[in-house]
Parts: structure tokens; C-alpha cells; sequence
């Protein structure tokens, strides 16, 4: 690590008094040119491990749960408590995501996530912490993805814990339901979609081929905890980082959250990339209220010429 990096990162952690915001009334296109060549020191040291969000997929048309596409939804996501209740939830589910998943599946990386994955190609990235469900990291290249909540590209058996792929459910779907479509009337980010009663009335569910047992997307619904090897492992990620950098994440959940205060503890720099106040803002060194895009490519740039 260069001395000048090693001067950004510890004047980074000089506490509040010394905390660099850029807020939304001084953005244009991207944040100020003065806190994008912090961050792209920061990031230009190596070692950086990134939490990523919902807001980082936003560009690719996949709405957030509490940035400004949530405000005008007002969605109510699907709970394990629910999915678990009964049939009845479960056929509502099913058809919903059904079709969800068709409009998650066609998604693809918008400049956020290529950036993201150019600065993993170019060594600067210990690794990829995602609270993402939509595998938009992977599609723009990156690889050191841990998937925090899982992935909606996968489907679990409850009964004899199989994995298949979610294409496969697709097809099995589809032929148990001939002719079946419904109009969507919005999509939310876990892949579940808004549909009338009477069009769920009619869905037909299928089990696991293997056993009959109850299918369930591989992700972790709300009310549902994170598998415990898993959030060890990004513990163990965060520990060995010379920064962490949240980006689209308000950090509301205790399952993202917490990686920030970890690496607050362990005086780690922490950086925020978000549209919006988070709630990590008080852990955080450098905060950047701007759209993830472009600031993400202009941040990519400056370590380009660093180089």
C-alpha cells in the first residue's frame, strides 16, 4: 500500500469531526470531484471488501425495498412465517413469483455492477458481500460473490434439502399450468409480483421431484435467519479488509448492518455509496449521497489512471 493511500485511509478514520459527506443538494451527475478521488484512493489500496445492496440493482429496473422506487410501492415482503403457514400462502407465492422471476431473470448488470466487477479484475477487492437476491454481480463477471441472502436462481427442497436450478421449476411450472398468465401490476425486489386474488385461485404448485417435499426459493425470507457459516464467513472477510465500501445498501437490516459495525470496531475504514441516508452513517468515514452508476465508473477511472 502506498504511503498517499495509507495517509487516506487514516485520515479516514480520524472520527466524525473528520467525516467527508457529499450530499444530495451537491450533486449533479456524480458526487463532487474532490470526495470521488478519496474514494478512489480508498479503493485504489486493494483489499476492499464491498456490501452491495438493493440500490446498486435499481439501474437494471429491479425496484428497492426503501429507497425512492420502495416509497412508491409501499410492498410487503413475503415472510418465512407466511410461506411456511399453508397452501394457500405458498400457491400465492408461487404464482407471483412466477412471473417475478421472469422480469428478474431478463435484468442485466447496469454500469454499477460492471465497475464493481473491473475493480475485482484488477485486484483491488478481497471480496463481494451482496445482500442481492438477482446474481447481477455474477452476469457482470465478478466471481468472489458471497450471497448473503442467497439467490433466487435456485430452488430448495424443505423435505430432503435438494438444490435445482430455478429454470427447471420454470418448466415444470409452465407444463402444470398451461396457458396460464396473469398482468402484473408491480414487481418487488425478491422476485414476488402484485397479482389479484382470483388470478392466484387457479395457480397449481408443484413439489420436489425427488421426494414430494415443499419447494422453497434459495433465499433467506424476512423472519428467516442468515445460515450462521455464512455470516462467519463474511465476518472472516471483513476482518481481513484494509476498507469496506457499502454501496446501495440504507442498512436497515441487521443482517448488512452488522458487517459495518464489525469493521468500526476493528477500525476499518467504512465508506457508503447510497442514494439517501443509511443507517450507518455514523460508523462511516466517507459518505456519498449520488446514483451508484456513474459514480462507480468515474471511481473506476481515477484508478485506472492511478495505475
Amino acid at each position: 500500500m502506498t504511503q498517499a493511500v495509507d495517509d487516506v485511509r487514516g485520515s479516514l478514520l480520524g472520527g466524525s469531526a473528520g467525516q467527508a459527506t457529499a450530499s444530495a443538494g451537491q450533486l449533479s451527475a456524480t458526487a463532487p470531484a474532490g470526495q470521488l478521488s478519496v474514494l478512489a484512493q480508498l479503493v485504489s489500496g486493494g483489499r476492499v471488501v464491498i456490501l452491495s445492496g438493493a440500490g446498486l440493482s435499481t439501474e437494471s429496473g429491479i425496484p428497492d425495498y426503501r429507497g425512492a422506487t420502495g416509497q412508491a410501492r409501499r410492498a410487503e415482503p413475503m415472510t418465512y412465517q407466511t410461506f411456511v403457514s399453508g397452501a394457500a400462502a405458498r400457491r400465492r407465492y408461487w404464482a407471483r413469483s412466477q412471473l417475478g422471476w421472469r422480469h428478474i431473470s431478463g435484468a442485466v448488470p447496469n454500469l454499477g455492477h460492471h465497475a464493481v466487477a473491473d475493480l475485482e479484475h484488477r485486484g483491488l477487492l478481497a471480496g463481494i458481500i451482496t445482500q442481492n437476491v438477482d446474481g447481477l454481480h455474477q452476469a457482470a463477471g465478478a466471481w468472489r460473490v458471497i450471497e448473503l441472502h442467497g439467490g433466487l436462481d435456485r430452488v430448495v427442497c424443505l423435505g430432503c434439502g435438494e438444490r435445482t436450478r430455478r429454470e427447471r421449476l420454470d418448466q415444470r411450472l409452465r407444463a402444470a399450468n398451461p396457458g396460464w398468465d396473469a398482468r402484473v401490476a408491480q414487481v418487488n425486489p425478491d422476485g414476488d409480483v402484485v397479482l389479484a386474488d382470483d388470478e392466484v385461485a387457479c395457480f397449481r404448485v408443484v413439489d420436489c421431484a425427488r421426494c414430494g417435499g415443499l419447494l422453497k426459493p434459495d433465499v433467506v425470507f424476512f423472519g428467516e435467519n442468515v445460515p450462521r457459516p455464512r455470516v462467519d464467513q463474511c465476518h472472516a472477510l471483513v476482518e481481513q479488509a484494509d476498507a469496506l465500501v457499502v454501496l446501495g445498501s440504507s442498512l436497515t437490516v441487521m443482517s448488512g448492518y452488522r458487517f459495518v459495525r464489525h469493521a468500526a470496531r476493528l477500525a476499518i475504514p467504512v465508506a457508503i455509496v447510497n442514494v439517501g441516508p443509511t443507517r450507518g452513517d455514523a460508523q462511516a468515514s466517507l459518505i456519498l449521497d449520488a446514483p451508484l452508476g456513474q459514480t462507480l465508473t468515474a471511481v473506476v477511472s481515477r484508478c485506472r489512471r492511478a495505475s
